[in-house]
């Protein structure tokens, strides 16, 4: 199968570009390196360096290239960066999807998986675990900008008939993971022990997250290849893990003992989120396999032979 990914550079793209090559798919991966590297690159993988919120870039890759299926991943997905500069915010994660989606359907390409957010989509959930049915109501700008494409998927596929899937990822963690993001709290906490600094907790350390392993996230992006026609759905393990848990699973995977600083908690951030993954389970056969300290055991492990530590 032809697969284009774009944002292949970066920590989950890589991993899921892997993965399709080593099931024998011919890839083809887009990105402006302004958050990916150089390194995650797989070198079986065909590299356009380029930004999507150029039309014509964008259309000249996809003429090259006549993929079957996008995987997308590509996006501006810091928070607060949403928050400070949502012009930008937009052009990336809202006209370069736009971009992606229609120059696809130009070249021939007849389905489109996206990575979503289900840790920004729902806002501050009014039940728990959220399920795909529960209320969007996104509080920051880049849950609207995500949640944005989803819609333009739906009306594509309306009008050309080109399949699309949503998958939706709880905070997703492991190699290849840089610190920066929320989500980034696993790489931050390993980073800091590795070298002997104290971490931070921004709050009493209450909050609680879905952390689900980059691998099974990438289980899910082969699957959505073939099935999963027109479905969103929510990717994470529906169990929530606190602040406080993170770093005393970090901390004892790294063997240190050490004691977090506490802070002051951060204005605008969900407070509680954790999914219902039910419906993955049922339509498309996907479930976390995972377990956060096996994935926190193996990411400080990734993390300490990359910084030669240990």
């Amino acid at each position: 199968m032809k697969i284009l990914v774009t944002g292949g550079a970066g920590f989950i793209a890589s991993n899921v570009v892997d993965r399709f090559i080593a099931s024998g798919h011919s890839v083809a991966v887009v990105d402006d390196l302004s958050t990916g590297f150089r390194h995650n690159l797989n070198p079986a993988a065909r590299f356009y360096e380029i930004d999507i919120r150029s039309r014509q870039a964008v259309a000249e890759v996809m003429q090259k290239e006549r993929p079957e299926v996008i995987d997308h991943h590509a996006a501006q997905m810091d928070v607060r960066r949403s928050t400070r500069e949502p012009e930008f915010d937009a052009e990336v994660n809202i006209l370069g999807s736009i971009n992606l989606i229609t120059e696809a359907i130009a070249a021939g390409a007849r389905r489109f998986v996206y990575a979503s957010t289900g840790g920004a989509v729902y806002g501050d959930p009014q039940y728990l675990p959220a399920d795909e049915k529960h209320p969007v109501v996104p509080i920051s700008q880049y849950g609207v900008s995500k949640h944005t494409v989803e819609h333009y998927l739906h009306l594509y596929s309306l009008h050309t008939g080109i399949k699309y899937v949503v998958l939706r990822y709880g905070n997703v963690y492991g190699p290849r993971q840089t610190p920066h993001g929320e989500a980034g709290v696993v790489a931050i906490f390993t980073g800091r022990l590795l070298e002997g600094k104290r971490c931070t907790i921004f709050g009493k350390g209450d909050k609680t997250r879905d952390y689900v392993f980059v691998d099974d996230v990438v289980r899910a992006n082969e699957i959505a290849l073939e099935r999963g026609d027109g479905g969103i759905y929510n990717i994470g393990t529906g169990v929530p893990t606190t602040d406080l848990q993170v770093f005393e699973a970090v901390r004892d995977a790294v063997g240190v003992a050490s004691e977090p600083v506490f802070a002051d908690e951060r204005p605008g951030e969900v407070r509680h989120i954790h999914l219902d993954a039910s419906k993955a389970k049922a339509e498309l056969g996907w479930t976390p396999t995972v377990t956060f300290r096996e994935g926190v055991r193996r990411a400080v492990e990734y993390y300490r032979s990359s910084l030669g530590k240990g």
